[in-house]
């Protein structure tokens, strides 16, 4: 059931996969946007007064970041090792993520075309913290859609 027209979702229920794939255990997702260009339209008008008009441009790339804790689980170190030996036909995917009511059923996906990861980043090494060790994964794509809600 999807939610009432006045409720809202809450932050901590989302999901992401790319190319039909599950990606499991995501602790964080950030940087999802879209964006576009902004035109700047400097006109006299017909009574001689300065005006800016703003029109919409192109759409902009985007990227965003995935973090999860380390586990054994390489989908994230396979997929940026084929974009670095420049296979982008194989590391080109789409992907989505996906954001679910309090029953578990989704309400949005934000859905990304031609995604490659940029970066891999592994968190701070320290003797004796006993923090969660996480790795953040990076991913650029070329244009973003909204689907559902």
């Amino acid at each position: 059931m999807a939610l009432p027209e006045l409720d809202t979702s809450v932050g901590h229920s989302f999901g992401a996969e790319y190319d039909g794939v599950t990606i499991s255990a995501i602790q964080e997702v950030s940087g999802l946007k879209m964006e576009q260009d902004v035109i700047e339209l400097k006109q006299n008008t017909p009574d001689g007064k300065y005006v800016i008009k703003k029109l919409p441009g192109r759409r902009k790339a985007g990227e965003v970041t995935l973090t999860r804790g380390l586990t054994a689980e390489n989908s994230f170190d396979k997929w940026i090792e084929v974009s670095h030996f420049g296979k982008m036909g194989e590391a080109r995917k789409n992907g989505a993520v996906i954001v679910f009511d309090y029953e578990g059923n989704p309400i949005k996906r934000y859905v990304m075309t031609n995604c490659w990861p940029k970066t891999l980043e592994i968190g701070s090494l320290k003797a004796g913290d006993t923090s969660v060790l996480t790795e953040k994964l990076t991913i650029v794509y070329e244009e973003m859609t909204v689907e559902g809600g």
